[in-house]
């Protein structure tokens, strides 16, 4: 889930902007069929040139807030557009979804074409949208006087389990004031839906998208909810909606525990590595005890001490790439050693400054019920995360996730995919993601039965296209020609390069 540390929090503007499917779920989608995509769509889009960038079209699409009322209260989609550069050649529109969730897709085309080959950008618009309570779509957005009371979040006792449930309603609450009844429809079924009437509006009979991270569980619900408008899907390092909140946590606690072996590995065989030679275990076993202890101070920032759950992210953000160089050195920054020019910013700062906070975090309560029942379940989990990962004990993101989400009912409850269309999919992922497990992209491949197609590139990093000429070769030829790879299609790995 590539995005920015869960609780970091920015002023801004308002905008105006388990394994089986419960009955509510299966009626909801019932509701809002095809037709009502198509005559939302039908309002059409006005593009106009970006004012950052006047070579690139923006534009909104008015779709309803709650999709059972197609006539009631709307959010405008932000969108941006990319024209494909050789028109003779375009073969239509390509929806690409970066992820997060919060991550924002009008700023990643306007900041390039979202990292696409050339071919791709000869062939295709590349259309990206902010996903309904993303940036300019309605932003979910918090009074941070609320925000920053936010409690520490690992929880050590039924008292501060109790504690973090009564600070979520009112968290809950003042969202859900600031925000609008847009907070209760944030969810990757309601994100598929917006899909469908950007669709419409475009002009295509059929879709043709890429997606990432959590970009790929709104693809998915597309997938399920309108199997005969797919022309081709690619769903790069998958989040599995199958999971229980256990199987969430530990595998993902597994996931960038794997990621920090793979690193220690490359550090004792790569002399670009400024650890080589040094117990790496030990020196990140030290650095989270002194965290512990609240002596581990950020380098160059006097005062500004690290706690080991924020120092955890390292683990994380540094090995999506990966970029291990970068990881080696800031780790012996840590230690007492040289500070690099290209140190990352400390990682947790958590407060908002100003007078709101956005929680990108309230989208992924909509997807997966991370509830429990009490401490004693919660202990139950973060012992089992624990004992598959003994250096990073856990994964930061989810895991500070869950206090979040507590009392908040998944509107798109956690379920296995039903893929009933004949075009083929393809799903894909590194061996090594730190952030969504090769096995959760391996599980929707298995769920989507045989019209999906497994790419696995056999290296490390979250997000594959781009990673190789094989990765990027495969999926080009799928999204131009529909070309679909062999069965259990492999890339094999190419040693990274920061």
């Amino acid at each position: 889930m590539p995005r920015r540390v869960t609780l970091i929090a920015t002023a801004l503007m308002l905008t105006a902007g388990l394994l089986t499917a419960p009955a509510a779920y299966v009626a909801r989608a019932f509701v809002t069929g095809p037709d009502v995509t198509d005559a939302v769509g039908g309002r059409g889009i006005t593009w106009r040139p970006c004012e950052r960038e006047p070579d690139v079209d923006c534009g909104t699409l008015a779709v309803p807030i709650d999709w059972s009322k197609p006539n009631g209260p709307a959010v405008r989609l932000a969108l941006a557009r990319r024209r494909a550069t050789d028109p003779a050649a375009r073969i239509g529109s390509l929806l690409a979804n970066p992820g997060g969730p919060g991550n924002s897709g009008v700023d990643d085309i306007l900041r390039n074409p979202s990292g696409f080959s050339e071919e791709i950008r000869r062939r295709f618009d590349i259309v990206g949208h902010d996903p309904r309570g993303v940036a300019r779509s309605g932003s979910v957005t918090c009074p941070a006087s609320v925000y920053n009371e936010m409690p520490d979040p690992v929880i050590t006792s039924e008292a501060a389990f109790r504690a973090w449930v009564a600070y979520g309603k009112r968290l809950h609450a003042g969202c859900r004031e600031l925000t609008g009844p847009l907070y209760d429809h944030l969810d990757a079924a309601d994100v598929a839906r917006d899909m469908d009437a950007v669709r419409a509006a475009l002009g295509e009979e059929r879709l043709t998208s890429y997606g990432v991270s959590y970009g790929t569980l709104a693809q998915q619900m597309y997938a399920e909810l309108f199997p005969g408008r797919v022309r081709a899907m690619v769903l790069d390092g998958n989040m599995d909606h199958s999971l229980t909140v256990k199987e969430f946590q530990v595998s993902e606690a597994a996931a960038v525990q794997d990621g920090f072996d793979e690193f220690v590995a490359w550090c004792e065989r790569d002399a670009g590595c400024v650890l080589r030679g040094r117990d790496v275990r030990a020196l990140w076993r030290g650095l989270l005890e002194r965290a512990e202890r609240g002596e581990l101070s950020w380098p160059g920032l006097f005062g500004r001490t690290v706690r080991a759950h924020d120092l955890l992210w390292l683990g994380v953000v540094l090995n999506e790439a990966p970029a291990w160089r970068r990881q080696a050195a800031t780790l012996l920054a840590l230690a007492g050693g040289p500070v690099p020019g290209d140190l990352p910013d400390p990682p947790g700062d958590g407060r908002a400054y100003g007078e709101f906070a956005e929680l990108p975090t309230a989208i992924l309560c909509e997807d997966f019920d991370l509830s429990l029942r009490d401490y004693a379940e919660y202990a139950d989990v973060l012992r089992a995360a624990n004992a598959v990962a003994p250096d990073l004990r856990y994964n930061p993101m989810p895991m500070g996730d869950m206090p979040i989400c507590q009392g908040r009912l998944p509107g798109n409850p956690p379920h296995r995919l039903r893929y009933t269309g004949d075009a083929p999919l393809l799903v894909a992922t590194s061996l090594h993601d730190p952030e969504t497990p090769y096995g959760w992209s391996a599980n929707v491949a298995r769920q989507l039965g045989g019209k999906a197609t497994l790419l696995t590139y056999e290296g490390w990093g979250h997000g594959v296209y781009g990673m190789t000429g094989c990765v990027t070769a495969v999926m080009d030829a799928y999204l131009i020609s529909l070309t679909v790879p062999a069965p259990d299609a492999r890339c094999p790995a190419e040693e990274p390069q920061g």
